[in-house]
């Protein structure tokens, strides 16, 4: 990959040491337009609603990028979730549509949006293709309920 950039592999290691940093910075700019589309759910759905179909929206967009959800589940196994500009997206994102349910008594006000981003990637590592949808919409079901206010 280095040396198609025209760079030396010092060069590419220096700037990206692992290759989750790497694609990380490749989705940087690809990941913004998700917020808007958990703003337009927030607006025209219940919180827990629209956490759920942002969540599936975010699954689209992840199976749609070569080795974004393998990055995002080592970066989660690693502790790192939440350290790139994907997840920092992610994690902000998470915390709007947490919040707005938090605030309209819907949600737990507990939740850290970090946990949620690595509890969403470990659901795309295990059901993450889209013909996998069906058990992902489940999974996403048990989440959510999970995080609603008792």
């Amino acid at each position: 990959m280095a040396k198609r950039a025209g760079v030396g592999n010092a060069t590419l290691y220096r700037h990206f040491p692992t290759r989750e940093d790497l694609v990380e910075e490749v989705y940087r700019d690809q990941i913004r337009p998700l917020r808007e589309d958990a703003r337009t759910l927030l607006a025209t759905k219940p919180p827990a609603q629209a956490l759920h179909a942002w969540m599936l929206r975010f699954a689209d967009w992840a199976g749609e990028r070569r080795g974004i959800c393998e990055a995002l589940v080592a970066m989660s196994a690693s502790g790192r979730f939440g350290t790139g500009p994907v997840c920092d997206e992610v994690q902000q994102i998470l915390a709007m549509v947490l919040e707005a349910g938090a605030t309209a008594g819907e949600l737990r006000s507990d939740i850290d949006p970090v946990e949620v981003g690595g509890i969403l990637a470990g659901l795309l590592s295990v059901a993450g293709a889209p013909e996998q949808r069906p058990q992902l919409n489940r999974m996403l079901d048990v989440v959510v309920d999970g995080l609603r206010l008792r």
